[in-house]
């Protein structure tokens, strides 16, 4: 990757050209190849994190401006059907554009979601990754299997497109989440409406100039911006969209399902987590605390997979706690330009007042507060990383915060811990620590939880499933799972002679 080292600075001209470009003129959609107004011409304005001021102003998108686009990528859609390796070709250019633009890319995200450069120059490389790893995948699409019925018959399978794909992305990690779904739709063969999250829309409509910049197909790749509600909603009802590919609460994920049921379609949901940190007596504790750190404190604690809870045996539970909170306090929370920052201020007021009402409630609960989960400062929406030592029937460890809030939970043996691990609504992600193998494989195969890492934090690998159980939300993408789930299989029957075919009303 050409894409610079997380910890190099952005010069404050940069910053500067770069905030003069997305507040000079408001940001528009981008519809069949071009960057148009809303219908209506309504706006909405789009918050600096660190300071609530307004970084933008962006057009509101409405069902007009969603049936536009729906209408352009469905006559896009035969336009695209070109040869697989002149889509690979075409993915690999973005991929390409994308480390070209990597910096402007990286300033808009930490502006505009408030996540911290360090973590957004990972974000903006694995963008161009998702890129280029299904350019390579546009050829497999069409592989099929052959279903001989001894020498009479021949039945073959082929996978075809399945259409226009709407997607609809989270505020968190808005560039690596929309390419992670925009890149396999493009690759397989279907044109895409984007509906990116209202409050970080800024990097959608960046990553639509550089579609452009690789030329494809005008109305291959279309975004509405709008919120959730009114550009969204009409994306998940409109007839020409036959998938819709979400990432978000699982509330709003719940409304999609009904909302798209007169139609039928392919859902693909990655809903909300609260996912468990099973650290055993015998764990590598060192490792065990890092990891946990990292995984709920990184992401400003905006991760859908985040282990917001620990489960710690009891004989190990002072020091784990003592080791995190003596971390946790000295986590660095700042700019999110700065690269020495680690934590950064979170995305929206509202949500910031929605983490921090959830440190109300924990102590109200009873919950011990050991550190942080404090507003730092009076401009913008940061938080102290915060620590609680709990039990699992308590709202901050039932209830995704999703925010820098770890709630420390006892446990006496393996049953208990998995008791408590799988007693939640949700089941995405789980992680496994301890030196004992059979008892981490024994660990992992009893979880509810759709992804789990032993010995490990969330290291993600394209090829292998994505997704999680019951609350957490359908389907799963990733790798051959995102063909089965953006392509349509086909089953074609030949006979290899004269079969007899039955004769009515001779």
């Amino acid at each position: 990757m050409k894409i610079a080292e997380k910890t190099a600075r952005i010069s404050p001209e940069f910053i500067a050209q770069v905030r003069q470009k997305i507040s000079s003129s408001p940001v528009t959609h981008f519809i069949g190849g071009e960057f148009v107004a809303g219908a209506r011409g309504q706006i909405f304005e789009s918050l600096d994190p660190s300071n609530n001021q307004v970084l933008a102003h962006v057009y509101r998108g409405h069902a007009e401006d969603v049936d536009q686009a729906a209408r352009a990528a469905r006559a896009a859609f035969d336009k695209w059907r070109l040869s697989a390796k002149a889509r690979k070709k075409y993915l690999l250019k973005i991929a390409e554009l994308l480390e070209k633009h990597a910096d402007e890319l990286a300033v808009i995200e930490c502006l505009d979601a408030g996540q911290v450069l360090r973590i957004v120059r990972s974000q903006v490389a694995r963008a161009a990754e998702n890129f280029s790893f299904y350019a390579e995948w546009a050829e497999r699409a069409m592989d099929g299997r052959t279903y001989p019925v001894d020498a009479e018959w021949i039945n073959y399978t082929v996978r075809v497109p399945v259409g226009v794909c709407g997607i609809i992305t989270p505020w968190n990690a808005p560039l690596m989440l929309s390419t992670w779904r925009i890149a396999p739709a493009l690759a397989f063969g279907n044109t895409v409406v984007l509906k990116p999250a209202e409050w970080s829309p800024l990097t959608a409509w960046k990553l639509a100039e550089v579609i452009q910049e690789a030329d494809l197909p005008p109305g291959v790749f279309n975004v509405v911006q709008g919120f959730g509600e009114e550009a969204g909603d009409a994306l998940v009802r409109h007839p020409e969209v036959p998938l819709i590919s979400f990432t978000g609460e699982t509330t709003t994920g719940s409304i999609i399902t009904q909302n798209s049921a007169l139609y039928l379609k392919r859902l693909s949901l990655e809903l909300g987590g609260k996912s468990p940190a099973i650290i055993f007596q015998d764990a590598d504790l060192e490792r065990a605390t890092d990891a946990t750190i990292f995984q709920i404190y990184s992401f400003n604690g905006e991760r859908c997979t985040a282990n917001s809870r620990a489960l710690v045996h009891e004989s190990i539970l002072e020091e784990f706690v003592n080791r995190v909170a003596e971390r946790a306090a000295r986590v660095k929370v700042g700019h999110p330009l700065d690269p020495e920052t680690e934590v950064g201020p979170l995305i929206h007021p509202e949500h910031l007042e929605r983490v921090l009402g959830y440190v109300q409630i924990g102590q109200e609960e009873g919950a011990k507060r050991v550190v942080g989960g404090e507003r730092v400062g009076d401009r913008g929406n940061y938080i102290s990383p915060g620590l609680f030592v709990g039990e699992n029937h308590m709202r901050i460890a039932q209830e995704e915060i999703f925010g820098p809030i770890l709630t420390v939970i006892p446990f006496k043996d393996e049953a208990e811990a998995l008791r408590k691990a799988n007693d939640v609504k949700y089941g995405l992600a789980a992680y496994v620590w301890t030196k004992d193998v059979t008892r981490a494989h024994r660990v992992a195969l009893h979880l509810e939880a759709g992804m789990t890492w032993i010995n490990s934090h969330n290291v993600r690998h394209l090829p292998t499933p994505f997704g999680g159980m019951k609350f957490s939300g359908t389907h799963r993408e990733g790798g051959e799972y995102s063909l089965e789930f953006y392509t349509e299989l086909k089953n074609i029957a030949l006979p290899l002679g004269e079969h007899p075919i039955p004769k009515f009303g001779k």
